[in-house]
């Protein structure tokens, strides 16, 4: 049998051996998890918060460990662990535990008393069934957990493929969930790389949930094309920050280290373009080198950044810098490098040739570039492939709310960064080559089941107008009924035109158009008098 061995990019411990798990075996997880699907969706939804609120207990009782295992399996600090893996998690599941009812209950829509007489209508929320979800290596337990949660919530089941680099998080995961009072299959897990996440779209989940890259996002979305299966893709960013003269900048520059470095600058919403206005930019700039100066690299107790992940993204960032380099723009240091550990860097002179500010680099670079106004800035920031997240700096709060509707991004935050996309009642996802598809809050959990309408009639006519016979007369009546509700010119003049129209369809209204027309006379001449 074939297995994938995870080592720790930390030190190079061996984490674990995991068998892959081949075509026959997802086939048989795919039967269990639409058998146990079946049962979930059949519980109200106010049954199904109440079991997986039980996960919060759970995670509380054994954070320290949890959080050693993803620092060991990813090479992130602790703190980075606990914050931007646990906590969003925390938030998601306490969220939903109290909102999920509501928002998937029935939803009546009004309907016309004269074009429907007698009838209600109204809109349901139905699980998809089961929902296969292919997460990344950055976050692999927030990024794993949280739609799960959400497709849990919405009453599916859950098939997780993780990344073959964060494996013993995928086990982590499952054996949480086995804890809780849920079906049998509801919750399943499979391992293996990119093959094995083509086999199981090609075991036909009904929804299919990707975070990643852009390429193999493609490669998702076309394999599910083959079937054809809905997507939602979370994809990379290269996220802009604008910081303009009137900042707090003392602030805004420790935002930006935070937002640039957090996860050694792993992070889908990491700032990887600064953009600062002209005027500011030298006094910005100096405050960005003497921070980043201050950053601590390592696993010790005051550690900010931890290690890199993979050796090919160390490959990228090390690329991406040489080309900046290359090209003219100057650095805070050298790309130092030790085991997998990169000291974090500043660069300036840049523009937007160099690849540093064209391709994700998911790494610990952080590019300057100065701006002239408001409208450069825009530009800059829109100038990109991807629009996933973006911030903006100012004390003038109505200037940056008039420069972030003009952003082409999913998610922003003004005078804050990346925390916004971890607030649980609001959605989020990208736009262009950032991916479709939003989860987190009402529009995200609704993101996973589908909508049903449905109309019931309670009328007792013993027919409807459209119905059979047709004649030219009754041609004639829907052109006057048409012109009533769509024409032009005033309701009175609407009723005198057609109003031989209006009585042919008076016996299937639920009012007296007659007596209707004689208050509305009544109404009209008691005006005229006065």
């Amino acid at each position: 049998m074939t297995t994938i061995q995870a080592v720790s990019p930390v030190d190079g411990r061996v984490l674990g051996d995991f068998p892959v798990s081949d075509q026959a075996v997802i086939q048989q997880q795919m039967l269990a998890a639409r058998a146990a699907a079946h049962i979930w969706a059949k519980r109200p939804v106010a049954e199904r918060a109440k079991i997986l609120a039980k996960l919060v207990p759970l995670l509380m009782a054994e954070l320290d460990s949890i959080c050693e295992l993803i620092s060991l399996t990813t090479g992130k600090v602790r703190t980075e662990a606990l914050l931007g893996e646990i906590y969003p998690v925390l938030d998601l599941a306490r969220y939903y535990q109290k909102h999920a009812a509501n928002i998937l209950s029935y939803r009546g829509i009004p309907t016309s008393p004269f074009a429907f007489p007698g009838a209600t209508a109204g809109i349901e929320r139905r699980p998809y069934g089961v929902v296969a979800v292919i997460s990344p290596w950055n976050y692999p337990f927030q990024l794993s957990v949280g739609p799960m949660l959400t497709a849990l919530f919405a009453g599916n089941a859950a098939i997780l493929k993780p990344s073959e680099l964060s494996l013993p998080i995928g086990q982590l995961i499952v054996d949480l969930f086995k804890q809780l009072d849920l079906p049998e299959g509801l919750v399943q897990w499979l391992v293996g790389d990119g093959e094995t996440g083509a086999q199981l779209i090609d075991a036909s989940p009904d929804l299919v949930f990707f975070t990643g890259g852009l390429n193999s996002g493609k490669a998702v979305m076309q394999r599910a094309a083959q079937h054809p299966i809905p997507v939602m893709l979370e994809l990379g960013g290269k996220d802009p920050m604008l910081v303009f003269n009137d900042a707090q900048l003392p602030r805004a520059a420790d935002a930006a280290l935070y937002g640039a470095f957090c996860n050694s600058g792993q992070v889908c919403v990491s700032v990887e373009r600064l953009y600062v206005q002209q005027d500011c930019h030298d006094e910005f700039l100096s405050l960005l080198q003497q921070g980043v100066a201050q950053l601590q690299v390592g696993h010790d107790p005051q550690g900010d950044l931890g290690a890199m992940t993979t050796e090919r993204q160390l490959a990228i960032v090390e690329a991406h810098f040489q080309d900046a380099i290359a090209q003219g723009a100057q650095a805070s240091g050298p790309l130092e490098k030790q085991g997998n550990y990169l000291k974090p860097v500043v660069l300036w002179n840049v523009h937007h040739g160099m690849r540093v500010m064209r391709e994700e680099s998911f790494g610990p670079l952080l590019p300057v570039m100065a701006f002239a106004d408001e409208a450069q800035a825009i530009h800059l920031a829109n100038d990109s492939e991807f629009g996933l997240n973006a911030s903006i700096w100012s004390r003038d709060i109505t200037k940056a709310e008039r420069v972030a509707g003009q952003l082409e991004v999913g998610n922003w935050a003004i005078n804050d960064v990346i925390k916004n996309i971890g607030h649980p009642g609001l959605p989020f996802g990208g736009v262009k080559k950032s991916g479709f598809g939003r989860y987190h809050g009402a529009e995200g959990l609704r993101s996973f089941t589908y909508p049903v309408s449905g109309m019931t009639s309670r009328s007792h006519l013993p027919k409807e107008p459209n119905w059979f016979p047709y004649s030219e007369q009754r041609y004639q009546d829907f052109k006057g009924y048409m012109d009533f509700v769509y024409g032009s010119g005033y309701l009175l003049q609407r009723i005198k035109r057609n109003w031989p129209a209006l009585q042919a369809f008076r016996e299937y209204s639920a009012f007296d158009l007659t007596q209707r027309w004689q208050n509305l006379k009544l109404l009209l001449s008691w005006k005229r008098d006065y």
